[in-house]
């Protein structure tokens, strides 16, 4: 069976290695970007199962890049915002671009595995 792939987009390097070891264990393949732009580049290239993304992003912010990937690339995969700020406010904007999720940091990296799971199950 072919393991599903995940792009992961997280400027911290700390937190974007622990959630790729668990993500990992858990059989995915993982991508990582540190900046908007960079994701933008391998949302493309690898057509992932799914997205984990912050808001708060280097260059090319979040919302940005799920505008990007729901316009102009018109890919439907599950895209699962996180960020620090979690007002309501945020969540939708977050919604109102195109995510399917929102989650506030800091959270578990076994709450994370459990809503990609439901997405991808």
């Amino acid at each position: 069976m072919d393991k599903k792939k995940i792009v992961l987009v997280e400027d911290n390097a700390v937190f974007s290695m622990i959630l790729k070891f668990v993500l990992e264990k858990e059989g995915y393949s993982m991508f990582l970007a540190g900046d908007g732009k960079e994701a933008k580049r391998l949302i493309e290239s690898e057509n992932p199962d799914i997205v984990l993304l912050d808001v708060m992003l280097p260059y090319v912010n979040g919302l940005e890049v799920v505008s990007y990937v729901r316009g102009k690339l018109d890919m439907g995969m599950p895209i699962i915002v996180f960020s620090a700020s979690g007002q309501e406010e945020m969540v939708h904007k977050v919604k109102g671009v195109g995510a399917n999720d929102f989650m506030k940091k800091p959270f578990d990296p076994d709450s994370l595995v459990v809503r990609i799971k439901q997405f991808l199950n």
